[in-house]
């Protein structure tokens, strides 16, 4: 079979750069997904207008069935999956890379030393960093979040629940290894222009997903980096 690569969020900005250079790279089907049919197939026709060969599926990372309906169509077509690049958000098997930020770290800096501590641990499962997530909104909500040690952040809190995630699954793994030498780590694309991030960013989408792509390209006999936080091609300390 084929193998294949699925970029998440991919039919705009770094998502999309991403799905440019894997086309480019990776020896096998590419496939850009986004929630809205219609702007997926317009950006796949517009890699095609550059002599590129992306596919398409349609994936909304909030909607179960739709994430089924992906996962079942490749498991029919491809037996399974090479690679996946968490633009957006989910995990099947392969290379993994999930798209976290900078400022997670920052973040993390600004927290509590308890709460820098539980998020620095080695051993945290992933429902005790559910209950830390659900916990900061509920503080939020509540308007004590600074009394309770979190940073002033939203968007921080999420990227270092990212990249803590990326760190318990990668030690899963680890746990459960049995010669599939599946690496799976988070990454910083950096400041890019984007819609989100603003016309002033110091990076072009391209070179945004210039990490990314490096990550889902490790050779096959790679061990590593793995369960790493990694930005401009360089392991971060967490």
């Amino acid at each position: 079979m084929s193998s294949v690569a699925v970029v998440t969020g991919s039919n705009k900005g770094i998502g999309l750069a991403i799905v440019r250079d894997l086309c480019k790279q990776f020896q096998g089907d590419v496939y850009l997904t986004s929630r809205d049919p219609g702007r997926g197939q317009e950006a796949v026709a517009k890699l095609r207008e550059e002599g590129l060969h992306p596919l398409f599926h349609q994936l909304d990372i909030d909607d179960l069935q739709s994430i089924r309906a992906l996962r079942d169509f490749l498991k029919e077509k491809y037996g399974g999956l090479n690679v996946l690049i968490n633009n957006a958000g989910i995990a099947f098997k392969g290379r993994v890379v999930n798209v976290s930020s900078m400022v997670s770290i920052s973040a993390l800096g600004n927290c509590s030393q308890e709460l820098q501590k539980k998020f620095r641990s080695d051993t945290i499962t992933e429902d005790e960093l559910v209950e830390l997530m659900t916990k900061f909104v509920q503080d939020t909500k509540k308007s004590v979040h600074d009394k309770e040690g979190w940073p002033n952040t939203a968007y921080g809190v999420s990227k270092i629940g990212v990249t803590v995630l990326s760190r318990i699954q990668a030690r899963i793994l680890n746990e459960k290894r049995k010669g599939d030498h599946i690496l799976l780590n988070a990454c910083c694309p950096g400041w890019v222009r984007t819609d989100m991030a603003g016309p002033k960013a110091t990076k072009s989408p391209e070179e945004g997903a210039d990490t990314p792509v490096y990550l889902a390209l490790l050779p096959s006999n790679a061990d590593g980096p793995h369960g790493q936080f990694v930005s401009d091609r360089t392991v971060r300390t967490w």
